[in-house]
């Protein structure tokens, strides 16, 4: 039974897991982790074509369930647990294909992007609207503080759209494919991440506002730096790119952290 509390909407259509499982780009020498496998519709899928898989179910009717309809599949472990709090960095690399429950989406992704010196790629079933923020390039309403930090850390791709008809209970959204490549290296060389993601997430606070005045906080002199770094005072945040988000973060990096 779905708990509505949990954010529990099924996708069965053997097609589209397909679809998503081909996105996933998985070899049979890979771990995959998936989050909230409910049924094990997708748990099979993937179980046919990798070495292990992890199946993390937070839902201990579920839980049980999968465990009884599972026990063929000797590759599948389900793991009874909070995805928040699961250590990802202590079960080697893996890669990640899973449905995402919406109202953990954005928490679920900053944890896994903690961890991502054990993930390879993460292939979401996700929200439409927050997949198209986390690809959104600069000068649009969707780019923004989840936009910036996944792309400091990894080349998100939008994939394909999902009708919410095609999920069970339907939602009342539709929902989208997002995969996720995490880099090597950072796409933007900053001296300090803290002080990075705190300006972004300063400036995007009041994102109507002018880079002047809603990063005023850190000190008289803002206006300054903004021109030291080639940024007009008058810009708002969703018109900076990365690296000048990078710039900026350089350029107030010695300002004590407490006044940030």
């Amino acid at each position: 039974m779905r708990k509505s509390s949990l954010g529990q909407n099924f996708l069965f259509d053997k097609s589209i897991l397909r679809s998503i499982v081909g996105v996933a780009g998985l070899s049979p020498e890979d771990t995959v982790v998936e989050i909230g496998p409910g049924p094990g519709t997708l748990t099979r899928l993937l179980a046919e074509g990798v070495k292990r898989v992890i199946a993390v179910e937070v839902d201990e009717r579920l839980f049980e369930r999968l465990k009884h309809d599972l026990i063929g599949y000797r590759n599948v472990e389900p793991v009874l647990g909070d995805a928040l709090k699961f250590p990802y960095e202590e079960i080697g690399k893996f890669k990640v294909v899973s449905n995402i429950p919406y109202y953990i989406t954005t928490p679920l992704l900053f944890r896994l992007l903690e961890a991502k010196k054990n993930v390879k790629t993460m292939t979401l079933t996700i929200q439409k609207e927050v997949a198209e923020r986390i690809v959104a390039g600069p000068g649009g309403r969707a780019y923004g503080v989840l936009s910036i930090m996944v792309q400091y850390q990894a080349h998100p791709e939008l994939k394909f759209v999902i009708p919410k008809e095609a999920f069970r209970p339907v939602p009342k959204v539709d929902s989208a494919v997002v995969h996720i490549d995490i880099l090597e290296e950072p796409s933007v060389t900053v001296k300090n991440e803290k002080v990075f993601a705190r300006v972004i997430k300063t400036a995007f606070a009041q994102r109507r506002k002018t880079l002047s005045n809603s990063l005023k906080g850190f000190g008289k002199d803002i206006g300054e730096k903004l021109l030291r770094c080639g940024i007009d005072p008058r810009r708002r945040p969703e018109t900076l790119s990365i690296g000048e988000f990078g710039c900026l973060s350089d350029a107030l990096e010695k300002i004590h952290e407490d006044r940030i």
